[in-house]
């Protein structure tokens, strides 16, 4: 009774986490673009030296949601990861995803308890907070890749991780690295609004046209490699659905971040942009560890 309780709660589980994961993050970009991530002071988990927050302003009311709803996430995670464990058997693919998700959940609150209290937060405009950045994308990019493969490998019998082949190494790479500019872009436009970018001359601000660049070369090599998957698969099967919604992913993304330029970078387009990105790297994981092997069938 209680494996067949698992098996059916499993997968939504999964799938509502992966979910609500979304969510907290778009919420943390609404934190960095409200300038709110010293809304609990330097203080860790506390928040202003308290449990609650007495009498919280804006950006403490924003700061302090954003760690409930990151707790909240972290039970999530290991909730799905155990049921996710009693469902299928030892040795399998979803309960080495679900382990991953565990892992990087963990390092995801320890990045974020780091950058609150060496004070990476706000308005600092240190290459260190750049580089901390770079570092919160990219463990936040495996942790939606966990997820991501605990909801894809749901009853499945293989054992064996179907690593992506060269191309599907390529495409998380860019993926990764075009996240990567685009998340410290994103910090330049909160720290440098655009009707002020003049009158500095901060590296922040440089990279507002280098990073357009690399997401017209990123996602022309996306697309490439999409089209080269559609051609090596079957008409209407897994790999060419997620190869065709990548492509429009793409699109879509080009689209959105030349509004966001234009309109000069208002919050709700940058949360916007950032959605789109979290699921091009969703639709990339998928297509890169399925893509060549149809692993999900």
């Amino acid at each position: 009774m209680k494996k067949l309780t698992s098996s059916r709660l499993a997968s939504p589980l999964a799938i509502f986490t992966l979910v609500f994961t979304l969510l907290v993050i778009l919420w943390g970009a609404y934190v960095r673009a409200s300038g709110s991530g010293a809304g609990c002071g330097a203080h860790w988990p506390l928040c202003n030296g308290n449990v609650l927050p007495k009498s919280p302003g804006t950006k403490t009311f924003v700061e302090f949601f954003h760690r409930a709803t990151s707790g909240l996430d972290l039970i999530l995670v290991f909730l799905s990861a155990w049921i996710t464990r009693s469902a299928n058997p030892k040795g399998s693919l979803a309960r080495k995803a679900a382990a991953a998700s565990v892992f990087f959940i963990l390092t995801e609150a320890a990045v974020g308890a780091g950058l609150v209290l060496l004070r990476l937060v706000e308005n600092d405009q240190s290459t260190l907070r750049a580089f901390a950045l770079a570092i919160h994308l990219t463990n936040t990019f495996l942790l939606l890749a966990a997820l991501s493969l605990q909801v894809f490998w749901q009853r499945s019998d293989a054992k064996k991780i179907p690593w992506p082949d060269r191309l599907g190494w390529i495409s998380l790479a860019v993926t990764t690295f075009v996240g990567i500019t685009g998340a410290i872009t994103a910090l330049g436009d909160t720290l440098f609004p655009a009707t002020e970018a003049h009158q500095s001359t901060h590296f922040l601000i440089r990279l507002r046209i280098i990073h357009p660049i690399l997401a017209i070369l990123g996602g022309t090599a996306l697309i490439a490699v999409a089209r080269k998957r559609i051609l090596q698969a079957r008409a209407g099967d897994v790999t060419t659905q997620t190869a065709i919604a990548l492509i429009a992913g793409v699109l879509i993304q080009w689209a959105v971040g030349f509004v966001n330029v234009a309109l000069l970078a208002p919050t709700a387009l940058q949360i916007i942009h950032l959605l789109l990105a979290d699921s091009l790297w969703i639709l990339a994981i998928r297509l890169a560890f399925f893509g060549k092997t149809n692993a999900l069938r």
